[in-house]
Order: C-alpha cells, then structure tokens, then sequence
C-alpha cells in the first residue's frame, strides 16, 4: 500500500477550537466537511490525545475557523505543533466568543462555525464529533487554504497526532 496516496483527497486547513470551563482550546485539523445541508451538519475528526478532544467531549461544542491561504507558518504551527497543555494558544491571538461560548480564531480567518455535537463516532485513535451548525459567518474575502497547498507550496508536515501522518 502507498500511504503517500491519501494526500490526494482534498482537505483544508482549519482551527477547531472548544472549551472546559472557563479554559480555550484549539488546534489545526484538516478533516472538517459539511454532511447535510438541513439541518446544516459538519464533522470533525480529533485525535483522543489531543486537550481539543476532551474540551469538545465536556463542552458537546465546537468551533471552525476556516484559515486563508495567506496564514503565516508561525501561526499553523501555534496550533498545529504546540500543546494546550503547556501554552495557552489564544494568549495575544484575535479570537472573539462565539454564540455558543466556544472561542472562534479571528486572525488568519476568513470565515468560521459554530456546532452543538449531536453525535460521535470512535475511530481508533480518532473521534469524528458531529455537529448541527448553529452559526456560520463569513469574515473577509479571501481563498482558503488547502491541505494541499500547505504541504506542496508552504512545505508543511503533519504532527504524529494528525489523520494524515504518515511515520
């Protein structure tokens, strides 16, 4: 089998971000797509061991906001590369609270969701959280970044914890 394959479905680029109690968390994730249009759903895919797993887990919430293909690597790696356990990602960041408390990255965005879970699905090392949309907006124009753009263009690798790590 050629693992090299799967970075050829298309993804984008996000931060899902969630909260536990009065703490934010975030993290890139390239696994977010729309599943119904009405109700408006997505799903999310987040590794068990990653602190967004267990925020989103008690909070039955969740946020995306949708980077754009200008997002410097500095702030992928924030997110992408460092822990919540050790730092707290949203310290002098752009972000607002969204209608659902859940903190929504404002800087680098162009546009976010917001979603209540109303469904789980264990994967192994992965939970795909779904969640009925209870707000979308967009903030700017711009071109969001893909997945692919990231890796070929940005020369962007994949943490350990990531759905398309390959070791």
């Amino acid at each position: 089998m050629e693992p090299e394959t799967f970075h050829m479905l298309s993804y984008g680029m996000y931060i899902v971000s969630s909260k536990k109690d009065k703490r934010f968390n975030g993290q890139i994730a390239n696994t977010v797509f729309q599943i119904t249009s009405k109700p408006p759903t997505v799903a999310v895919s987040i590794n068990k061991d990653n602190l967004t797993h267990d925020f989103i887990l008690e909070s039955k919430l969740f946020s995306v906001s949708i980077l754009s293909i200008e997002t410097p690597m500095k702030f992928i790696g924030r997110f992408g590369f460092k822990s919540g356990r050790e730092i707290d990602k949203f310290e002098s960041i752009d972000y607002k609270i969204g209608a659902t408390g859940t903190p929504i990255v404002l800087e680098n965005s162009i546009g976010y969701l917001e979603a209540e879970i109303i469904n789980t699905l264990d994967v192994g090392t992965h939970v795909v959280f779904v969640g009925k949309v209870v707000d979308a907006q967009i903030l700017k124009d711009g071109e969001p970044m893909t997945y692919a753009y990231y890796r070929e263009i940005k020369g962007g690798k994949a943490p350990k914890a990531a759905p398309t790590y390959i070791g």
